[in-house]
């Protein structure tokens, strides 16, 4: 049977095109997604400057969060990553220079200096050897003297700017280097955390057993917040974000693969299902010959999955460069750091070819089981029309589907809070995409019922005669909708999705702020002393240091934070209340001083704490600090931040320092003329600068608009292969009317006549799949907007739903014109006696 299908191949061309197409692009895509999955788990990241050391020790940035019932053993704990980097006591030094094959262990400390308007990382000289850096000329830096990398001369005097503040340094020494390295005690110096270092390098002795040095080297730093690398894997001590930006990658790569595999195992089903409708005649006279249910339903499977083997070869060939695109626009977004290497082995691979196998297998199974169970006079009887499509199955699956898709509704209403709405209103446009489909038939036909007398109105004859074999092909026409109603869907709910998730999002960060300048600078942060210079400058009312970090409640610990912990804002007790909306219900800010915190309402009573009570947080850098709740303030629902003072918030981050200072202007002084002021204590602080409120507002939201555009990048792949299927699917509905068209054509009609009515079709088709990909997306949006801006309109503009539905409605057009001119071609007589 598998012969014969292939030997009628040449007749359906287009089908077997379309369908190839449909398969090898879904293949290209789950690889895609599987690989940047793989990528994000290995998080290979060859080391750079500690190239020379075989084994790495760095900080812990996994923080496990304490469990609900201690006392179950069976129940998993969260992990979280600390935002900061996790320093280590330098102490640990003389424990791992103990282990036998050790030959030194060395300290490494990074820190940001800046000469000029460029900045480099600055390091302790005696970490030169973990590169290993070589003087190219000059020598080894001593107090107050530097090695540079090319572009400077020995001897010559350069004012660097590190640790907020600048002094001037001779050049020792040159180095092929990028970075600077600065005499071990001024480094530490600078770095600002003495007693503590970034990483520590281990050099070993020759022919010492790696495997038991690093063994030993465990042993030595047990009990402290260090893991030990090797190979790869030691590039992640160079790079800090690497472990978030990983846990990042696995999310979206699993979300948008899910999505890929949901999409794929639709489209490939809706392009089969449709291909075999079109055989329907050839399937009928198979049945009349004499062939069995089982037969044709194996040559069916065998046809398609045969078909997959091939699709699925060319897609592993090109999913690899395509996800390697994908990589590179990551990276270059700052998602991911640009050292990550991409992996797609052969796990992506067989998930890629497994679910193409699989999808095909199902989609087949499903398309030939209605053709295999009918008796041959009713395929006969079918193979022109077909009016039966609702089955028990089909039936029991919608409703499940929109079972599922009215639990999410209403889950997100009665129970999210905020931006994590998303994680159940976005999955729920697939279960009413496919609740909708597969009731389509019946939808299509109520629609072109409605839409039938104002088609005719407007179109006259064209409109008549494109009325009339809607109707009576309405399951043919449901299997064209559905891919529109698809693309619209998908495309309507992520993009709007997206855009009030970063209008809310900066909404909200723009209404805690009531400053009207913000100093801010590019060399690190400011010295803390700086913010009381700052209230001394006339015509300034109000500043508050500021920096921000992420943080975990300890204790008591109430289950309901997230693996992403809480944001904390620090904020100076002297200028909080004049350069932040925050209005307190208990408490005050003045006394946000030393170790205290400022909670939100709604949390406090969760934990159960008060004002004048202490809780226990674990800090960026994986500190622990005891604080004592001063104030209470009623949190915006799901943008909720802790407030702490801006010295011991800055205290637990990677720079150490304030990021800006917040400055009110006084009654009656102007923006302009304050500023002018604070240009003058500017000075003598390169790097610093003078900034409006709308700066920082801005800042925010660019970075709100980067982790956006990711996702549309990652959504657009998905609409862009649904686009793929609604053009395939209207080259093949349309191609497949070869003898109709020819008919008509005989019986007086023009090709000018075909062709209007088919654009009158295809304007219906699209009108009904953008309706029904409105309703689809309209289901996502309404909770999540009521849940996050009390609104049953998403934000965004109007143009970006015009511009969906003119896209998904000239793909239609436009591939059912040019197909139905080329269909028209042939001389009238020929294609009336052409094979269906």
């Amino acid at each position: 049977m598998l012969r014969i299908a292939l030997r009628t191949l040449r007749f359906r061309t287009g089908t077997f095109i379309a369908t190839f197409l449909a398969m090898a692009f879904g293949a290209v895509i789950v690889l895609a997604c599987g690989g940047l999955l793989e990528t994000g788990v290995r998080t290979d990241m060859p080391p750079e400057r500690l190239a020379a050391a075989p084994l790495v020790v760095t900080g812990n940035q996994d923080y496990e969060l304490p469990k609900q019932n201690p006392d179950d053993p069976e129940e998993d704990a969260e992990t979280g990553t600390l935002a900061e980097r996790v320093r280590l006591d330098s102490g640990l030094l003389d424990k791992i220079e103990s282990v036998p094959g050790v030959a030194s262990a060395v300290g490494d400390l990074t820190f940001p200096a800046t000469v000029g308007a460029t900045t480099v990382n600055g390091h302790g000289w005696s970490s030169a050897a973990l590169t290993p850096t070589r003087l190219t000329a000059g020598h080894e830096p001593g107090p107050g003297q530097v090695v540079f990398g090319p572009g400077h001369r020995l001897g010559e005097r350069v004012t660097i700017v590190a640790g907020a503040q600048p002094r001037t340094f001779t050049v020792a020494g040159l180095s092929a280097s990028p970075d600077v390295f600065f005499a071990d005690p001024d480094a530490t110096r600078l770095a600002g955390h003495p007693g503590r270092v970034d990483a520590i390098g281990v050099l070993t002795k020759p022919g010492a057993d790696l495997g038991r040095v690093e063994q030993g080297v465990g042993q030595a730093v047990r009990g402290a917040p260090a893991v030990v690398l090797t190979g790869d894997d030691r590039g992640v001590a160079e790079h800090v974000e690497a472990g978030k930006a990983s846990e990042n990658l696995i999310i979206l790569a699993s979300v948008f693969g899910g999505l890929a595999i949901s999409v794929a195992l639709f489209v490939v089903a809706t392009t089969l299902g449709l291909s075999v409708q079109q055989r329907q005649r050839e399937l009928a006279l198979l049945r009349a010959i004499g062939s069995t249910p089982g037969q044709l339903r194996r040559m069916v499977i065998g046809e398609s999955v045969a078909m997959s083997v091939f699709a699925t070869a060319l897609g592993c060939l090109l999913g690899v460069p395509f996800g390697q695109w994908l990589f590179g626009r990551l990276a270059a977004a700052g998602m991911v750091p640009e050292q990550l290497v991409f992996r797609a082995g052969w796990i992506p691979m067989l998930v890629a070819v497994g679910s193409s196998l699989l999808i095909s297998l199902v989609a087949a199974f499903v398309a030939a089981r209605r053709a295999a169970r009918t008796r041959p006079t009713e395929a006969l009887a079918d193979a022109a029309v077909q009016r039966r499509w609702l089955s028990a199955i089909r039936l029991i699956l919608a409703v499940l589907c929109f079972g599922g898709g009215i639990a999410l509704f209403i889950v997100t209403i009665a129970v999210m809070t905020g931006p994590i709405a998303a994680s159940t209103a976005g999955p729920s446009v697939l279960l009413w995409a496919i609740g909708l489909a597969l009731i389509a038939p019946g939808i299509t036909r109520v629609m072109v019922g409605v839409l039938r007398w104002p088609v005719r109105a407007v179109s006259g004859t064209a409109g008549y005669l494109a009325t009339l074999n809607a109707r009576s092909r309405t399951v043919r026409m449901a299997a064209v909708v559905t891919p529109i109603m698809l693309a619209t869907g998908i495309a309507t709910a992520n993009i709007y999705l997206q855009t009030t998730q970063v209008a809310v999002a900066n909404q909200a960060y723009a209404e805690n702020l009531r400053a009207d300048l913000v100093l801010t600078s590019s060399t690190g942060g400011v010295p803390a002393t700086f913010v009381d210079q700052v209230r001394h400058v006339p015509g300034v009312a109000a500043a508050s240091g500021f920096a921000s970090t992420t943080g975990y409640v300890a204790a008591p610990y109430d289950g309901s934070q997230s693996e992403d912990g809480w944001l904390i804002q620090g904020v100076s007790a002297d200028g909080a209340a004049e350069t932040t909306a925050v209005k307190l219900t208990a408490g005050r800010l003045a006394d946000l001083r030393g170790d205290s915190v400022v909670l939100p309402a709604a949390h406090a009573k969760t934990l159960g704490r008060g004002v004048g009570d202490t809780i226990t947080m674990k800090m960026g850098d994986g500190a622990t600090v005891d604080v004592r709740i001063v104030g209470l303030y009623p949190g915006r629902e799901g943008f909720e931040t802790l407030l702490m003072p801006a010295d011991l918030v800055a205290a637990h981050t990677t720079a150490g320092l304030p990021t800006q200072v917040m400055v009110r202007a006084a009654p009656g002084v102007s923006t302009d003329a304050l500023a002018a002021e604070l240009t003058k204590l500017l000075a003598g602080r390169p790097g610093v600068v003078v900034a409006d409120r709308d700066v920082l507002t801005a800042a925010y939201a660019k970075d709100q608009e980067i982790g956006a555009w990711i996702n549309y990048l990652m959504a657009g792949m998905i609409v862009a292969y649904t686009a793929i299927s609604v053009v395939n699917s209207q080259v093949m509905a349309t191609s497949a009317r070869r003898r109709e068209f020819g008919l008509q054509r005989l019986t007086g009609s023009t090709r000018g006549q075909v062709v209007r009515m088919m654009f009158v079709e295809a304007g219906l088709v699209s009108v009904i799949g953008i309706v029904l990909g409105t309703i689809v997306s309209t289901t996502t949006l309404v909770p999540f907007t009521l849940v996050t801006d009390g609104s049953l309109l998403p934000h965004g503009p109007a143009w970006l739903y015009l511009g969906v539905i003119g896209t998904a409605a000239a793909l239609t057009v436009v591939s059912t014109l040019l197909t139905t001119w080329v269909t028209l071609r042939p001389r009238p007589a020929e294609a009336a006696v052409a094979p269906a």
